[in-house]
């Protein structure tokens, strides 16, 4: 039986480095496919406003960014730009364009971007699009907040035509287009595969993944009932559970503000996730090295702990 597969986090590992030194992300994740990683995940913010930390700010800095908990000057350069550059030095390992803001963009040049990028990587691209959760953001590129879970409805059903028509056409209420050609298309006329998560499985959210989902990719970890939920609705559209990439996660433990976490402990979570049915689990190499130069280190040691971790075929 096949081992976990690993996603590197490349977002937020800004203990390490600079956000300006760009390259270094580009070779971590060099250094993950090396050492037998499956993806490398970048997420984005275009900006941030005051609310960003409304909550307060993390108490490690090594910890997750999550709404409310960041520093408003805490870096996000783009991540379809460093993915490209990811996708130019590797070639087996999965790019995870992770919480892809889709309603901040045209759908035309949203479909534009993933499509190219997935093309050029010989479709390795993974996104997960997301509507997320700071209103200044929406505010500043003048895109109405309320409006946006609708927005992501209709970006994923452009996406879908765009990738897979010619000439290409779609009416909805936010987004309109007739007879537009689109070329060239993403790696496969589906396109790049959707994650799909966030926190809370409401009613929305499992009609997107289950109408366009390859995996799906929570915000910590769904209860029972959420996943039967899941469960019942893929049924229902004649969709084999099976067929669904669940994607799940390590937290680490951190004993002060200043130390980083126990990677055994944070592993540890790994094998009751498995038994749920997950098969792919994310790790934030900060949150356990303070050096730059033990990435590599760190990934393999990670790998050879995880090959002890049995999933379903």
């Amino acid at each position: 039986m096949p081992a976990p597969r690993m996603c590197l986090v490349l977002s937020e590992n800004w203990t390490m480095t600079s956000g300006r030194d760009l390259p270094a992300l580009v070779r971590w994740a060099r250094e993950a496919e090396d050492a037998g990683f499956d993806s490398v995940m970048i997420s984005e913010h275009i900006v941030l406003g005051p609310s960003a930390g409304a909550s307060g700010v993390m108490d490690n800095p090594r910890d997750y960014a999550e709404p409310g908990n960041q520093d408003p000057a805490t870096p996000w350069p783009s991540s379809l730009v460093l993915l490209s550059a990811i996708a130019a030095v590797t070639e087996r390992i999965r790019l995870v364009a992770g919480a892809v803001i889709a309603p901040l963009r045209h759908p035309l040049l949203a479909a534009r971007e993933l499509g190219s990028l997935d093309l050029l990587s010989g479709g390795r691209l993974v996104v997960l699009p997301t509507v997320s959760w700071l209103a200044e953001e929406y505010a500043a590129l003048g895109v109405p907040f309320r409006h946006r879970g609708d927005l992501l409805d209709e970006h994923l059903a452009a996406w879908a035509v765009l990738w897979r028509d010619t000439p290409a056409c779609y009416d909805g209420r936010h987004y309109a287009f007739r007879d537009v050609y689109f070329e060239p298309k993403a790696f496969r006329n589906s396109g790049p595969e959707l994650w799909l998560g966030g926190a809370g499985m409401h009613r929305r959210m499992t009609e997107r993944i289950v109408r366009y989902g390859a995996g799906f990719n929570p915000l910590g970890r769904p209860s029972a009932a959420e996943m039967r939920r899941l469960r019942e609705a893929m049924r229902a559209a004649g969709r084999d559970m099976a067929s669904l990439e669940l994607v799940g996660g390590t937290r680490a433990a951190f004993p002060d503000q200043r130390s980083t976490a126990d990677l055994g402990r944070a592993l540890a979570v790994i094998p009751p996730q498995i038994e749920e049915g997950f098969s792919t689990f994310c790790i934030k190499p900060s949150q356990f090295t303070d050096d730059p130069d033990d990435v590599g280190r760190l990934c393999r040691e990670i790998i050879r702990r995880v090959g002890g971790f049995d999933v379903p075929a």
